[in-house]
């Protein structure tokens, strides 16, 4: 999908999805102006300003995923100097329509934000499904990486049978691999078994697995749960902070575990840029 009409864009701050967003921008025949990216590699033809100039140029104003990792600032790596989100930049937005990852924490830093057209498009179910594909890539990738033998006919449990679930078993079929699928809900292991995996119940996945890959936002693995895998089990936590692992108990117990958060802006930030960017471009439409 593309605005057919041509708009000003402003992208403040974020990681390597930002630079492919504001390249795919361009190509799609819009202005862009940047700020809070003076260290990344960006296409030539995007403008770099300083923020107060990004907002009164801009109608529209691309925040990161996540807007701010420490509740004060703008999450901006390739930033030269930190850039404070608050009363002050929610009045320069005032007017605009603002769009950014986990907004909720934007809220936090100043009174001022409830008065801004601030949209989420991590809450688009559009851009889970279309985030599954790399997340599981990039977790099958950290397989590859870790794991001393093959994928093919290695024993790999996934837990949950979500978005991600669903394509990450699907990929490590695809790639030879004995699957089996936890789920809590009836329906989820039926639909689990339909599929042609083996189900289990998320509290009692059993044991004799080479490598796990955990999809549930929760405390699954508990200490007890840990006690009954072998050790040297590669266990791959791609559930968000804080993590579906004990991770003192597995410490313990000789369970490595890998945490793989945000893996589609590290492994396939292209692709993550142009999911973002399609995403807002629906809302827009909307």
């Amino acid at each position: 999908m593309m605005i057919q009409e041509e708009k000003v864009f402003g992208v403040a701050g974020g990681d390597s999805r930002q630079v492919w967003l504001i390249r795919s921008l361009l190509e799609d025949g819009h202005t862009v102006y940047t700020t809070g990216l003076e260290k990344a590699p960006l296409d030539k033809r995007a403008r770099q300003v300083s923020f107060s100039e990004l907002a009164e140029l801009c109608s529209v104003v691309i925040f990161p995923l996540p807007v701010t990792t420490d509740g004060v600032h703008l999450n901006a790596p390739f930033s030269r100097e930190p850039l404070l989100l608050g009363e002050e930049t929610a009045t320069l937005l005032k007017g605009k329509s603002v769009y950014g990852g986990m907004v909720n924490r934007l809220y936090r830093t100043g009174e001022s934000w409830e008065k801004v057209s601030v949209f989420d498009y991590l809450r688009r179910e559009e851009l889970a499904v279309r985030n599954a594909i790399p997340t599981a890539e990039g977790a099958i990738q950290l397989a590859m990486e870790k794991y001393p033998g093959t994928l093919n006919g290695s024993k790999c449990l996934v837990t949950g049978f979500g978005r991600i679930g669903k394509v990450l078993s699907g990929m490590l079929r695809g790639l030879g691999a004995q699957v089996t699928v936890s789920a809590r809900k009836p329906e989820d292991l039926a639909w689990i078994r339909l599929s042609g995996y083996e189900a289990v119940h998320t509290r009692h996945p059993g044991s004799g697995y080479d490598m796990i890959f955990n999809t549930v936002p929760a405390l699954v693995f508990t200490r007890e749960v840990l006690s009954r895998l072998e050790p040297g089990t590669l266990l791959i936590d791609l559930a968000s902070a804080p993590g579906g692992v004990d991770r003192e108990s597995a410490e313990i117990l000789g369970i490595p575990v890998l945490p793989a958060l945000s893996l589609p802006g590290k492994v396939a930030p292209k692709a993550a840029g142009e999911i973002i960017k399609e995403t807002i471009y629906h809302m827009m439409e909307e």
